[in-house]
């Protein structure tokens, strides 16, 4: 897949952005091999977590405007639906953790994917723009629902309309990012913290990210009624036996995922 570039190591599906020339702006085909990379990657019982980041000085800056205004290309609803929509959702989705590596500016489109992950790692030189407002448009790809929830409605209503640039430093007070690594460690740094999370117990984690995904929408009844339901299921995994021997015995535990 030219546009994505993919690989497997130690458990984790590394997933790259490949039109640094572009600075990973989104065009058809790179969202359609995205969607089709993470397909992959959650369909893998070898894959245990999930790592995505940008070739070159970027990480993503967000739609293509040249495909966007072509009068042959997708058009606007299409790109929105059939190109973005479907890598939130399998993001969101994927009961497998995603980490994001943000080595350099996300903007647009790329910054609501960033924001869609589950633990997001910024190089202290990346940058995030909300910049739909300045050529007219609205956020898209989740940033509406993803953004208020983070940083509250004040904070979004300011970052949407006025396309403020967010340094990493401002996007980790605000809750945007997990961690800020300086720029020599960070790709080290950000596949190890990916690394780590894919030697965890999977099952348990893909469990917590649906309860995550859920309080959203659920008061605390029935919060309390899934976290019962799922935990029943938790306990029934290979990895809460091992977690629970290895705790008794005082020995590290070995987490198959399972």
């Amino acid at each position: 897949m030219p546009h994505i570039l993919t690989a497997s190591k130690e458990s984790v599906a590394v997933i790259r952005l490949n039109r640094p020339d572009k600075f990973n702006s989104f065009n058809r085909p790179m969202a359609i091999e995205l969607q089709e990379a993470l397909n992959g990657a959650a369909a893998d019982n070898g894959i245990r977590c999930i790592y995505i980041t940008g070739e070159g000085k970027a990480f993503c800056a967000g739609q293509d405007l040249a495909e966007a205004i072509d009068p042959e290309g997708p058009g606007i609803e299409t790109i929105v639906t059939k190109h973005y929509n479907p890598i939130i959702r399998k993001i969101r989705e994927v009961e497998k953790p995603v980490v994001c590596g943000v080595n350099g500016v996300a903007a647009g489109a790329g910054a609501n994917l960033a924001l869609a992950c589950d633990v997001v790692i910024a190089a202290e030189n990346a940058t995030f723009i909300q910049a739909f407002s300045k050529i007219g448009l609205i956020p898209d790809s989740g940033g509406t629902w993803m953004l208020p929830r983070i940083v509250g409605m004040q904070r979004a209503a300011a970052l949407t309309m006025l396309g403020a640039k967010v340094s990493a430093a401002d996007a980790l007070s605000m809750g945007m990012v997990y961690q800020v690594v300086g720029a020599e460690a960070f790709e080290a740094d950000a596949f190890r913290t990916a690394v780590k999370l894919a030697q965890m117990p999977t099952r348990g984690l893909g469990l917590t990210k649906r309860l995550l995904n859920a309080s959203f929408g659920n008061d605390l009844n029935a919060q309390l009624d899934l976290e019962a339901q799922l935990q029943v299921e938790a306990a029934n995994t290979h990895d809460y036996k091992e977690g629970v021997n290895s705790f008794l015995e005082k020995r590290k535990p070995v987490f198959r995922g399972e």
